[in-house]
Formats: structure tokens, sequence, C-alpha cells
């Protein structure tokens, strides 16, 4: 059976006095589910978010890892010293880092493998663009930043990988892909992730979805077959908005 996952993506967003206001409102408000719950605060404010959320129901985890164990690279942060505050779980290759500080598949890659040797589970983004989508070449997208990552991985790393399939054209926008587009691309990754590795191995990998989920469509989007969750945006940064997404979940 498939992990329910929805985690909240706060990206460059709260200050301290915010982030321990939200997740005090998300505390207060989540009721026990088989839904996993992250969140992805700033990282000057991740041991504070660890030490708040304590041995409960909400795991913290980071936006971003480098691709170095350590050394001289200044404003950067390890993996070790994620590790070090509890954090062992991280996001990679986010379209706003691929868009805007021009992460490829080689360095993306990099980062998977530095994550998966010190134990750091990871969720993968991915996704097309607006362009991709119009020329209906979003298959071969989706595919090639699959093959030129995870598909590199051994068998047995799959089971650190959570995927976050994210269609660019619809986060931030508020567009949103409709539910069938989301289950159509979630399936297609199923059935590449089935004939590259095995069907043991594309059935227990859970595959969110991230694009403008709004607790107004996202029982449609989670009610699909091969979406077991989402990675969320702007609606995190609303404990009720957030809540209700979590909910739709269940």
């Amino acid at each position: 059976m498939r992990k329910k996952i929805v985690a909240g993506n706060w990206k460059m967003n709260n200050g301290l006095s915010e982030t321990i206001e939200l997740i005090n409102d998300l505390k207060q408000n989540l009721s026990d589910s088989d839904v996993k719950v992250m969140i992805a605060p700033s990282y000057p404010f991740l041991k504070t978010a660890v030490d708040q959320v304590g041995d409960g129901s909400i795991e913290v985890i980071s936006q971003n890892i480098n691709d170095n164990k350590s050394g001289a690279y200044t404003g950067e942060v390890s993996i070790d010293m994620l590790n070090s505050i509890g954090v062992n779980t991280t996001l990679i290759g986010h379209s706003e880092r691929r868009a805007y500080y021009n992460e490829d598949d080689a360095l993306l890659l990099k980062k998977i493998n530095l994550a998966l040797e010190s134990n750091m589970d990871i969720i993968f983004c991915f996704g097309e663009e607006l362009k991709d989508r119009k020329s209906n070449s979003y298959f071969d997208i989706v595919k090639a930043q699959l093959e030129n990552t995870v598909m590199k991985l051994e068998p047995n790393s799959w089971k650190n990988i959570v995927l976050a399939y994210e269609p660019v054209w619809a986060i931030g926008t508020g567009e949103t892909a409709s539910a069938e587009q989301a289950q159509e691309i979630h399936k297609f990754v199923r059935n590449c992730i089935s004939e590259h590795f095995s069907s043991e191995i594309a059935d227990n990998v859970p595959i969110l979805y991230g694009g403008s989920v709004k607790p107004s469509n996202a029982v449609e989007i989670f009610n699909k077959k091969d979406v077991d969750g989402g990675l969320i945006g702007g609606a995190a940064l609303n404990a009720h908005d957030f809540v209700e997404i979590i909910k739709a979940n269940n």
C-alpha cells in the first residue's frame, strides 16, 4: 500500500513568528489520519520547526541541498548540517530551482546520489513547461527528466524516493491541471518505472501532484488512482486551507 503524503513547500515565505504560528495552527487542527504530513520552512527556521513539531505527525523537510558534502561554498547548506538538526528528507529538482538557478539533470543526479549516500529521503520534482504542453511533447520531456536522473539509480534506492509531478504552467499561475491530466502523467510515469525496473517498484513509489492545489480541487485530484497526495505551495501557507487539503487525501 503506497503512502499518502501531503507536503507543504513554504518557499521564501514566513519569518520566525509566522513560522511558529503556522506550525501551532497545524498542530491544533490536524487530527489523526493515515496521511503523512510534511512541511518545508525556510532554512533559518528549520531547527525551530523541528523542535516545535516534536514527535508528532508532522515531518520537517528541506527545500534544497547542496551537491557537495562540505567545503568552501559560501551561503550553502549541506546534508550533514540538515541531518544534525533532525531533517532527513529534502526536495530535489523543484521547478523554481531548475528555472531560476539553472539546475540541470546532471546536477540533480549528483544531489540525488549524495542524498542517498547520506541516508536522506528525497522528494524528486519533475514536470513540463507550457510550451511542452502546447506542443504535445510533455510525455517526452517528463520521460527524459526521469531517465537522466532517478532512472539511473539502483532498484534498492527507490525505497527512499517520492516523486512529485509539477506541471510548471500550473504553479503560481492559478491554472491547474485537471484531475484527468494529472492522472494521465502519473500513470505514464508509473508505467515508465515498471518497464525500466519492475512493477513492484512502480506500484510502491508515491507520486505526488504539485500545481495550484486548493481545497476546492483537492478531492477530485487525490481521488485519482495514481495520485498519492500533493506538493503544495501557496495553499500551504494558510493553515485552514492546508488542513482541508490534507483531509481531502484521507
